[in-house]
């Protein structure tokens, strides 16, 4: 099995339609993870294989030196490759995950259309003149009941009329002024009571 059959595994064994947007953007994720730790282990290998050559060639081991100048090329050849693969995978992933953002929208955009129709469909302009007329007509009949209520009945203010009430006022008026005439006189005396007479002395006790 090759380096990239055992990234992203054997095809054959997964249903492509059972994959979802955001299985895909964690694989991707999960590559771009693997080939990262490759990344590295392939710049370290670089490093070690360079100071081997140099080693060697300081020691007059030129077969040596030659061989590890080769062992360092085809690790920057593997190293230039996954740095495309990793530039491809970054361009995928953050393509899917844009994907993703859109369909979220236009799913929460679908959903609200969905339930703005669904709440019109109970209701149309012809609907609501109807209400605004039954309103009003509502508000007219309370309008009349609270007049009625408040208005006396008809013939009651004839009851009491203004030249019958005014003549009895004035009967009132006169029989007031005769009873004033009438009273009995009050004798009016500026005579004071003397000490004595106002103060009664207290009688002795008589012994039986």
């Amino acid at each position: 099995m090759s380096f990239f059959q055992r990234l992203f595994g054997n095809s054959n064994k997964e249903d492509p339609n059972k994959i979802t947007t955001h299985g895909a953007i964690q694989k991707l994720s999960d590559v771009e993870e693997t080939l990262n730790k490759k990344q590295q282990y392939l710049e370290s290998q670089i490093e070690i294989e360079k100071a081997n050559a140099l080693l060697n060639s300081k020691q007059g081991n030129k077969r040596a030196a030659l061989m590890a100048m080769k062992r360092k090329k085809k690790h920057e050849k593997a190293l230039i490759q996954i740095d495309g693969t990793l530039t491809t995978l970054e361009i995928q992933r953050e393509t899917l995950q844009n994907a993703s953002s859109t369909m979220e929208i236009l799913q929460a955009m679908k959903q609200g259309a969905n339930a703005l129709e669904k709440a019109n469909q109970h209701l149309n302009p012809d609907d609501i003149e109807k209400l605004k007329d039954k309103i009003a007509e509502e508000l007219y009949i309370a309008e009349g009941i609270a007049t009625a209520i408040s208005t006396p009945p008809s013939g009651t203010s004839d009851l009491y009329n203004d030249a019958d009430l005014e003549r009895e006022l004035n009967e009132l008026a006169e029989q007031d002024t005769t009873d004033t005439y009438s009273l009995p006189n009050v004798p009016i005396t500026n005579e004071v009571p003397s000490k004595s007479e106002s103060v009664r002395k207290p009688e002795p006790l008589v012994s039986s």
